[in-house]
């Protein structure tokens, strides 16, 4: 193991009802009922825009560019009233955070807007910390495709030219199916967190932690790269 790369929306910060929310305002002013169960079930580990356009075509409506790129901004903002309200860190990911990247080149890959992402690590103190973010804006797919973890990967190899890491040395933390697929695709081994689904639900990854608090990322390693 030579990196880490972590997910941000339900991994570092707690920010799913916050996600929830917002969107459920947002379609709800253009007449689309969603329920939490609903998007629970069906939304998470998509991007803004991947949640836009499924919730038009499960309702029928026709997913126009300009439509979903009002109804991204709307829903944005709606997000960003929030976060601005609360500190949204997981228990325990301050710490695990500090200890990987004293070891390891660590980064994200989120389908959250960048401006999302700076201002909870900023928040959180933990921002200096991550060598690179890949954010929503810098893919053209989104997960479960592996451009997110690539673009990660490629990010921190451009500061470590000499000796580059590859997608086989990399442990990814994240915590639904659509980023372990993401990042299996991408050949990379999966450290799945139980913040927002079951074991049952996240049982294609590599290994699974009730949470970041009291795991041992020694330990991890040792499970996944055994000498």
């Amino acid at each position: 193991m030579r990196a880490l790369i972590f997910d941000f929306d339900g991994v570092i910060a707690d920010t799913e009802p916050l996600h929830f929310e917002g969107l459920r305002r947002t379609l709800a002013d253009i007449g689309i009922t969603l329920s939490e169960s609903d998007y629970y079930a069906n939304y998470l580990g998509f991007d803004d825009r991947g949640c836009i356009v499924e919730a038009l075509r499960v309702n029928r409506r026709p997913a126009t560019g300009p439509l979903v790129q009002d109804l991204m901004r709307r829903k944005a903002a709606a997000y960003m009233g929030s976060i601005k309200e609360h500190l949204v860190i997981f228990p325990g990911v301050r710490e695990f955070v500090e200890e990987a990247a004293a070891s390891y080149p660590i980064a994200i890959a989120s389908g959250a807007l960048r401006t999302e992402i700076e201002l909870i690590l900023e928040q959180a103190g933990i921002r200096k910390a991550f060598r690179h973010i890949t954010s929503a804006e810098d893919v053209t797919k989104a997960k479960p495709d592996p451009q997110p973890f690539l673009h990660a990967l490629a990010g921190l190899n451009r500061q470590n030219l000499n000796s580059p890491m590859t997608a086989a040395s990399c442990l990814v933390i994240e915590d639904s199916l659509p980023g372990i697929r993401a990042a299996k695709s991408a050949g990379m081994k999966v450290l799945a967190v139980t913040n927002t689904h079951t074991v049952q639900d996240l049982r294609e990854a590599d290994a699974i932690s009730p949470s970041l608090r009291g795991t041992r990322l020694d330990d991890v390693r040792a499970r996944l790269w055994p000498s």
